[in-house]
């Protein structure tokens, strides 16, 4: 087995740019007043040579943007007005340059000469004062999310039967500490990371479900159903990124390599922090934790095995731009495109291990993409970035509408390189890289995400499969991505309505496992739990007793609960003594529940203590100086409901 290596940037930046998004060279702005019109805080993110492209949102109506020209001109202006439409000597005349227009509505231009962060800031302030433009940002670059890489044997030498399944992919298993010896290390870890995806494979596989995996596109490997290759798409417009000899998006979405070893890649994006990196085939390694194909007898096993997988290239040599990748979201989803075919394989998932420095909001390109998406019902999983940094600070991780996925290890601790912070809305395994996910030391196979791999070093090797090991949070967001295909197909099967985004997010929320130990800074909810996600969603529960109860804490919400007319689904919450209520209601969705409670787990819609039955999903049950101990909460499909959040609180004196 081969040491492991950097992928992306080099360990010399103490990790600090594990997801390659790390920038050098970008000069501290000086503070301004915060406006809601522009987003000044991705100008952090400049790359050698300032900004160059910017996307310009018009108000509704306004005739500066009935045309390419009128934008053209409406830009202009804004350069006179910061005084760079003629630069200095060094600089010369800054012109404007139309690119095109986005699915969202909004403008991408491109100025003639790069604008350092000084002039970026005072164009955008220029610009946003502008009544006609609603919001200003530059069109930053975002790259891929997981550098750490950890190669096998070659796939020639494996055996039927997913061989590698049980000796590497503990990522799968159930968190419940299970000592493991993985791969070709010396010493066994208890596993409380895993994402108990393997114990959901009896309740659902993905079928008839689509995700599609904005990323660096996908290469074909024996072990990854590639049928939807063509009918991807590639989104990278500018040939610099794409590679190829001119400008233009095209048709398919495979790999054709993001490698950075040779000109003009070598120069323009990397140096003594990001290394020239060889191709990393990042889509690839993505699309197979997610839907790698299982029990065909080749190398390992994917989450969702029977989902489809939908490639869109968004990401090339030294990454993409923020534009190509909002267009391809809103693409994905089954939205229209100007200029594109429209996707012949709307996802109801899409996965996004990808990212850049700033903050997202609703205005910004990404943050309207996102949106767009969530209106067609389509579930954004992204990752919350490898800067050990807090995740509000980058996009997408910060836009609203998306699941955003911090990373642990084997061992369940938040891996020391996973961004955090209130954005994020659970963790996933992504690998803790060292021996019982420290933050340093030597690698281990047990430190790793195990899945498909191209072994081209540019250009892909069509007849050159492997299987890989990376770690990152690129690599916790496909078991997420993975887990909701799981409970799309659950719940298309049980003949149930599907969640509305934030009815997933509320319900992986809710079923997530709790962590073994208190992380050190705040990554969500838990760990994934694909297995309990299915079952949440799913519903069917009797009455039970009190180990089928699902435990409540005083006012938390148990959201995206779904469930067919008759089956009844149990819960408990802790009362202490001296409180003076207790109440619990039902909430949202659609459908109709009713609620029963009782200080019995024999509660029935025949025997209980207190009921709230009323049409719809709008219940309240209130118990006055509730008895200290166990209350039990049933709640009961009177028709088919999806989408219900129930929560149960108590006060005391």
């Amino acid at each position: 087995m081969s040491t492991g290596f950097f992928r992306v940037c080099s360990f010399a930046a103490a990790l600090a740019a594990l997801c390659g998004g790390g920038h050098v060279g970008a000069t501290e702005l000086t503070s301004v007043a915060p406006s809601s019109r522009l987003n000044a805080g991705m100008l952090q993110s400049t790359r050698a040579g300032g900004h160059d492209r910017f996307i310009v949102s018009y108000r509704e109506g306004a005739t500066e943007s009935a045309s390419a020209a009128n934008v053209v001109q409406n830009i202009t202006l804004g350069l006179s007005r910061a005084h760079l439409v003629s630069g200095g000597a060094a600089t010369g005349t800054t012109g404007v340059s139309y690119v095109r227009k986005l699915a969202t509505g909004a403008h991408v231009v491109r100025t003639s000469r790069p604008l350092d962060p000084h002039e970026s800031l005072l164009f955008m302030q220029q610009l946003a004062a502008d009544p006609a433009v609603a919001h200003v940002e530059p069109d930053v670059v975002m790259h891929a999310i997981g550098d750490l890489r950890r190669t096998i044997v070659p796939a020639a030498a494996f055996v039927p039967d997913d061989p590698y399944y049980a000796n590497y992919q503990w990522h799968l298993r159930a968190g419940d500490g299970t000592n493991e010896v993985v791969g070709q290390d010396a010493a066994s870890y208890a596993n409380r990371g895993g994402a108990d995806i393997a114990a959901a494979w009896d309740l659902a596989d993905g079928d008839g479900v689509t995700v599609a995996v904005l990323d660096t596109g996908l290469t074909h490997h024996p072990d990854i159903d590639t049928s939807a290759g063509d009918a991807g798409y590639d989104f990278i417009s500018d040939a610099f990124h794409s590679g190829r000899a001119a400008d233009g998006r095209v048709a398919g979405g495979w790999d054709t390599g993001d490698w950075t070893t040779e000109q003009p890649w070598q120069s323009a994006c990397t140096d003594a922090f990001n290394l020239p990196q060889p191709s990393s085939w990042h889509g690839t390694h993505v699309a197979g934790t997610i839907a790698e194909l299982t029990g065909n007898g080749e190398g390992m096993a994917g989450g969702a095995h029977a989902a489809k997988i939908l490639p869109v290239r968004v990401l090339g040599h030294c990454g993409g731009y923020a534009s190509d990748i909002s267009d391809a979201i809103v693409w994905a989803s089954g939205g229209h495109v100007d200029g594109v075919p429209d996707n012949p394989h709307p996802a109801q998932v899409i996965n996004l291990s990808l990212g850049g420095e700033g903050t997202c909001s609703a205005a910004d390109a990404t943050g309207m993409a996102v949106a767009s998406a969530n209106s067609r019902g389509t579930v954004v999983v992204v990752a919350a970035g490898n800067d050990g940094s807090d995740a509000g600070d980058f996009t997408p991780a910060s836009c609203p509408g998306v699941i955003t996925v911090a990373s642990v290890g084997i061992t369940g601790r938040r891996a020391f390189y996973s961004n955090f912070g209130p954005s994020v809305k659970l963790a996933a395994p992504g690998g803790g890289v060292y021996a019982s996910d420290a933050a340093s030391g030597n690698f281990v196979d047990a430190g790793f995400v195990w899945s498909a791999i191209n072994t081209g070093a540019t250009a892909p090797d069509e007849s050159g499969y492997d299987y890989a090991g990376m770690a990152g949070t690129s690599q916790a967001t496909p078991h997420v991505a993975g887990t909701v295909a799981l409970v799309i197909s659950a719940l298309q099967d049980a003949g149930l309505p599907a969640l509305p985004p934030d009815g997933m997010a509320g319900l992986l929320a809710s079923s997530a496992r709790a962590f073994p130990v208190v992380p050190d800074r705040v990554i969500g909810a838990g760990i994934v739990d694909a297995k309990a996600a299915i079952e949440h969603a799913i519903g069917g529960d009797d009455g039970g007793d009190n180990d089928d109860a699902f435990e409540l804490a005083n006012g938390t919400v148990a959201a995206g609960l779904a469930g067919n007319a008759g089956t009844t689904r149990l819960f408990r919450i802790e009362v202490p003594a001296g409180a003076r209520v207790l109440s619990v209601r039902s909430f949202g969705g659609s459908g109709d529940v009713s609620l029963y409670a009782a200080q019995d787990a024999g509660v029935s819609v025949d025997v209980h203590d207190k009921s709230s039955v009323h049409a719809g999903n709008n219940e309240a049950v209130t118990i006055t100086r509730p008895a200290a101990g166990t209350w039990y909460v049933l709640l009961a499909g009177v028709s088919n409901y999806g989408g219900v959040s129930l929560q149960a609180s108590f006060t005391m004196p």
